[in-house]
């Protein structure tokens, strides 16, 4: 029986999802499992690695059987994942130690400010290219050990690994055999050498973390191993690993400079191709490896500007204030008023990433009166997420130092129109939305498929996607962009919160 298709793994914040591509690059069938978040305090946030690991198998399980193939018709596998979530577990039990704390999680704020006070931000930034940020794996594997050997001193520490979820899963997709990560999800860590490309020695001892912990660093577009037979039914081969934001970049076409997207997600993730050098920033956008490919030898890197709170916060809207029932709603009710009347909202649920990266900000409503209305506060939240996104390409452009022309967007807030032509407003130029808002799992599919020679142009596959729609700037550009002004002023006031 031949090789058909394509399985792509889209292992993200908010739930986990299995897609099956085939020969032409169309997706034929796809499960999601929606992933329980756990708030233990505030500003803590985990996962249970055990039911993303459940999940995964589900949901593989489910697309197959969905697509009507069998496993054995799959010529390779990709894996993208949320970044900087880390597990610690132990390779005998193969159980994990604690629940996996998640890249929006601020518990080890302190700890980030401590080495900011002994002068180490410079050269962790050196190292890795890094904000120092309680964002990024380090601080939190630390926590995590530290709690381990506090609470479980029967554990044995030289059975004890870690990783970031692709680690993790991978683990448990090759039956324990397979500990590794990619370039692209290292650099996340903030223990990754950036310039020698492997795990910083100085950076390891400097969090009190083994050297034997986090795995061997592989290309992402190389060999990760074959998954277990008892998993799905077939040894396949795993021939990608992405981050997710670089898998979007990836699947948009992004191979050189000049080239960006931004991914609308949990976060909201603007990503810009810096070519083979790497590219670093006076306004405060991370260096980042963009991804790299064993076959060819390539190593591409890019910067980065990381906002922490986009489509979380509309899912708050509706998990937590009740605002609206299905994050849908808040198009049409956001539409349903002539402007903000004068309300603006600072997305700070999780601090405020680039460029301010500041853990201590906390999210505000400013410039409410008793006119103020639920579509008011909508609208101001989802004007929010176009503000950040052009303090971010503010920052890009004076970077690179050429006008970004075009954006290309994709992940599942850009669905909302009027976001979107918001973004093109305040941005003042047109904003790209392809037909397949997956570009994630769309991207770790395109790598494997690359990876394992069932296809065999990147071009090629990046001219078959079908855009959407064009959101051009309209007559309300000017009034977008004075109010972002206005916006600025608004995110001043809740830095330095506590």
């Amino acid at each position: 029986m031949s090789t058909q298709y394509i399985l792509a793994l889209d292992l993200g914040t908010t739930g986990n999802r299995a897609l099956v591509f085939d020969h032409s690059g169309a997706v034929i069938a796809q499960a999601y499992q929606e992933l329980t978040q756990h708030y233990p305090q505030p500003a803590w946030v985990e996962h249970d690695a055990s039911e993303i690991w459940a999940d995964t198998q589900t949901v593989m399980k489910q697309a197959i059987a969905d697509a009507k193939i069998e496993p054995s018709q799959i010529a390779a596998m990709g894996l993208t994942v949320q970044r900087e979530t880390c597990v610690l577990w132990d390779k005998t039990t193969g159980q994990p130690l604690h629940n996996a704390i998640v890249w929006q999680d601020r518990r080890t704020a302190d700890l980030c400010n401590k080495l900011r006070e002994q002068g180490k931000a410079p050269e962790i930034q050196e190292r890795t290219g890094l904000v120092l940020d309680a964002y990024f794996s380090a601080s939190k594997l630390s926590w995590m050990l530290d709690w381990v050997k506090q609470n479980k001193p029967d554990v044995d520490l030289n059975n004890v690994i870690a990783g970031t979820v692709d680690t993790w899963v991978l683990w448990n997709l090759t039956g324990g055999k397979v500990h590794a990560t990619d370039d692209s999800n290292a650099c996340r860590t903030m223990l990754y050498n950036l310039k020698e490309r492997q795990w910083d020695t100085t950076l390891l001892d400097l969090f009190n973390l083994p050297h034997h912990f986090m795995g061997e660093i592989r290309s992402s577009l190389g060999d990760f191993g074959k998954t277990d037979a008892a998993v799905c039914g077939a040894e396949i081969p795993v021939r990608t690993i992405f981050g997710d934001q670089q898998a979007a970049l990836f699947a948009h076409g992004c191979d050189r400079p000049g080239l960006l997207k931004c991914t609308y997600g949990t976060g909201a993730f603007l990503v810009a191709q810096t070519g083979k050098g790497i590219a670093t920033s006076k306004h405060r956008l991370l260096s980042t490896i963009a991804w790299t490919e064993s076959s060819k030898g390539t190593v591409l890197h890019a910067l980065e500007g990381s906002m922490f709170t986009a489509g979380a916060c509309i899912q708050w809207l509706r998990d937590e204030l009740k605002f609206v029932e299905n994050a849908a709603e808040t198009e049409d009710l956001a539409l349903s008023v002539e402007d903000n009347a004068g309300v603006y909202f600072v997305p700070a649920l999780s601090g405020l990433g680039a460029p301010h990266w500041d853990m201590d900000a906390r999210g505000a409503f400013f410039g409410m009166t008793r006119g103020s209305g639920k579509a008011h506060l909508i609208r101001a939240v989802l004007e929010a997420i176009a503000f950040q996104v052009r303090d971010v390409v503010q920052a890009v452009n004076e970077d690179c130092g050429s006008p970004i022309k075009t954006l290309k967007v994709d992940g599942g807030a850009c669905q909302n129109n009027f976001l979107m032509q918001f973004q093109a407003d305040v941005l003042g130029i047109p904003v790209e939305r392809p037909v397949v808002l997956d570009a994630t799992a769309q991207g770790a599919a395109f790598g494997a498929g690359l990876a394992s020679g069932f296809w065999d142009d990147y071009h090629t596959l990046i001219n078959s996607r079908k855009i959407d729609k064009v959101f051009e700037p309209s007559e309300n550009a000017a009034t977008a962009q004075a109010n972002f002004q206005t916006w600025l002023k608004a995110v001043e006031r809740t830095k330095n919160w506590e």
